[in-house]
């Protein structure tokens, strides 16, 4: 096996599909083996190029083959799809996995440091929290309309329904069940505000995450999401790649020479893209209130633009501006700062 210079691996969750093949593309083993075995197996195979789908698990077992001197690449399961060939099974997976990783033209996935995976998880969960209390306070609001009870839209009231409770007549069995959510959901709003406090922590112990803070419209959240995610950034050729990796330029259908742009590709993490619209958007409601080249450009674009678009293309360009500062080990400077076109 010393001719073998690539070896996909198809991930599994107890057994893995190891595909090798020498210089040529020519197949030289298949191998089924446990997650035990498959950690021996690469700690005393010589030194090659592992490749693996971007999934779960894929992060840790990176870094562990990476450890063993091989040179790992993870590659999205988007872009090995078209390379299956025929019937699919996991042999022919990670067959396809070698083939995508032979393109010279492949993109790779930069697997995630353990830092990173903590606190993507971290967010992940505080997402869950708040989807849950979301859920908790419309449930409150529908049962209390089915009684003829109409409160205002929002949270603050849910959080003084003791006093609601008390205002109307309602069945004692409504109220225990009302009382049992509400409980629900001050639960979910600690445990938040706990999360919250985390970030803020580990945010304040980031260079990078400080860093970012300094520009408009990225707050707390979204400069945490965005030091997990980017890293240091240097993954991407330039801030148009990092921006297309999250969604936010035109996607295009282009043909016979004619060029077609559409709305945004979408693409990518949509909470991410998600936090930059909302940041956008928050420094539009108050663009009186800044100044500056990226204030000028916000105000130009409005006049020609509608505010959806413009709410786009700043969290574009956010997006972009956040991949510079990560790059260039630099902050953001609204009044000289040259903002990436």
């Amino acid at each position: 096996m010393q001719d073998v210079t690539l070896v996909g691996i198809d991930l599994g969750k107890h057994s893995f599909h190891l595909h090798g093949q020498d210089q040529h593309g020519k197949p030289v083993f298949r191998k089924k083996v446990s997650r035990k075995q498959l950690v021996e197996f690469f700690a005393t195979f010589h030194a090659c190029t592992v490749v693996m789908e971007a999934c779960a698990g894929a992060h840790h077992m990176a870094r562990k083959l990476a450890s063993f001197g091989h040179q790992v690449k993870l590659i999205s399961p988007q872009f090995v799809r078209p390379f299956v060939k025929s019937n699919k099974n996991d042999f022919v997976d990670a067959e396809a996995i070698c083939e995508a990783a032979s393109r010279p033209a492949m993109r790779f996935v930069t697997p995630k440091t353990e830092s990173q995976q903590t606190l993507s998880a971290l967010h992940r969960v505080r997402e869950s929290l708040v989807r849950d209390r979301v859920k908790t306070s419309n449930q409150m609001h529908a049962f209390l309309l089915e009684f003829g009870i109409s409160l205002p839209i929002g949270q603050a009231v849910i959080r003084r329904l003791s006093a609601v409770l008390a205002e109307h007549s309602l069945p004692p069995s409504l109220v225990s069940i009302l009382e049992r959510l509400h409980a629900h959901f001050k639960y979910l709003s600690e445990q938040i505000n706990e999360i919250d406090k985390e970030l803020g922590r580990q945010l304040a112990a980031d260079d990078l995450g400080q860093r970012l803070l300094s520009i408009p419209g990225v707050g707390p959240i979204t400069a945490s999401v965005l030091a997990a995610e980017m890293g240091d950034g240097k993954q991407y050729g330039c801030s148009r790649d990092f921006a297309a990796s999250i969604g936010l330029v035109p996607r295009q259908y282009s043909t016979g020479g004619k060029s077609n742009l559409l709305g945004i590709s979408k693409r990518g993490d949509k909470n991410l893209r998600r936090l930059l619209v909302l940041g956008a958007r928050s420094y539009m409601q108050r663009l009186d209130k800044h100044a500056g080249r990226l204030a000028d450009w916000v105000r130009a674009m409005l006049t020609r633009r509608h505010p959806n678009v413009v709410a786009c293309a700043l969290a574009n360009k956010l997006a972009r501006t956040a991949w510079a500062l990560a790059t260039h080990h630099s902050t953001f400077d609204a009044g000289s700062a040259a903002m990436p076109a």
